[in-house]
C-alpha cells in the first residue's frame, strides 16, 4: 500500500510484519488484532520466519555503530500484536481508539448518502482514511478501485460477492474487484477504511441511481 500493491490479507500482515505499512494501515492491522486474537498465530509465524532469513543474510560492517545504536534507541517503533484484553465498553479496539480519539457514539458522522454516513479523517501518511456507518440492508454503490482499500469491520457487518465480513474482519480490495457492499439487517455496519487511490463508480446507471437513492 503506497509503497507497495497489497491484495490479499497475507500479503497485508506481510508487509506489517516487515514494518513497511503506513501508518494508518498499520493501526487497521493492530486493532484487526486486537479484535481477532487468533490471527496473532500468523503473524508470529511470519515473524519467525522473517527471523530465519535474517539469521541467513550474510553480515555486513557498520559504517557507525554508534549512530545506529542512537537512531534505533530514538526511534518511535512499537511492538506488534501486543496482546490487549478488550474493553467491553467500547466499539473500538485500543489501537484505533489512540488513533481517533475517541469511540463509536462520539463519531461526527456526516451523511454521505441515503442510509450511508462517513467520518473524514483526510489524509495521512499517503493514505485517504475514513469511518463508515452503513444502515442495516444498505447496499453501497457498485464501485472498484484505482489502488488498495482496505475496511476493517467494527460493528455490524457486511456482504460482497466474495464473502461475508463480521466485527474485526478485514476486506481488502484492488483494481481487479468490483463490488456492491451490502450491509447486514439488523444493526448498522461500523467500520475503518484505509485507500491509497480513489474508487470508481461501476455499474449500470440504473443500478447507480437505485444505490444512491436506497
Amino acid at each position: 500500500m503506497v509503497r507497495e500493491h497489497i491484495d490479499t490479507i497475507d500479503s497485508l500482515l506481510a508487509r506489517y510484519v516487515a514494518g513497511t505499512l503506513p501508518a494508518p494501515a498499520r493501526v487497521l492491522v493492530e486493532a484487526h488484532l486486537q479484535l481477532k486474537p487468533q490471527a496473532r498465530i500468523k503473524v508470529r509465524n511470519l515473524e519467525a520466519m522473517a527471523g530465519l532469513e535474517l539469521i541467513e543474510i550474510e553480515p555486513e560492517p557498520l559504517d557507525d555503530r554508534d549512530a545506529m545504536w542512537a537512531a534505533v534507541m530514538a526511534s518511535d517503533a512499537q511492538d506488534r500484536a501486543v496482546p490487549v484484553e478488550p474493553d467491553e465498553t467500547r466499539i473500538f479496539p485500543k489501537a484505533l481508539y489512540d488513533f481517533v480519539g475517541f469511540d463509536a457514539g462520539d463519531v461526527p458522522w456526516r451523511t454521505r448518502l441515503p442510509g450511508f454516513k462517513e467520518y473524514d479523517l483526510g489524509e495521512i501518511d499517503g493514505c485517504h482514511v475514513n469511518l463508515f456507518w452503513i444502515k442495516p440492508g444498505r447496499t453501497v454503490p457498485a464501485h472498484t478501485h484505482e489502488g488498495s482499500e482496505l475496511s476493517l469491520v467494527l460493528e455490524g457487518a457486511f456482504s460482497d460477492a466474495r464473502g461475508h465480513y463480521g466485527r474485526g474482519d478485514i476486506s481488502v480490495a484492488d483494481d481487479s474487484v468490483d463490488h456492491r457492499p451490502r450491509a447486514d439487517t439488523g444493526q448498522p455496519c461500523i467500520g475503518f477504511a484505509v485507500m491509497d487511490a480513489p474508487l470508481k463508480l461501476t455499474g449500470s446507471f440504473r443500478q447507480l441511481i437505485g444505490d444512491i437513492i436506497g
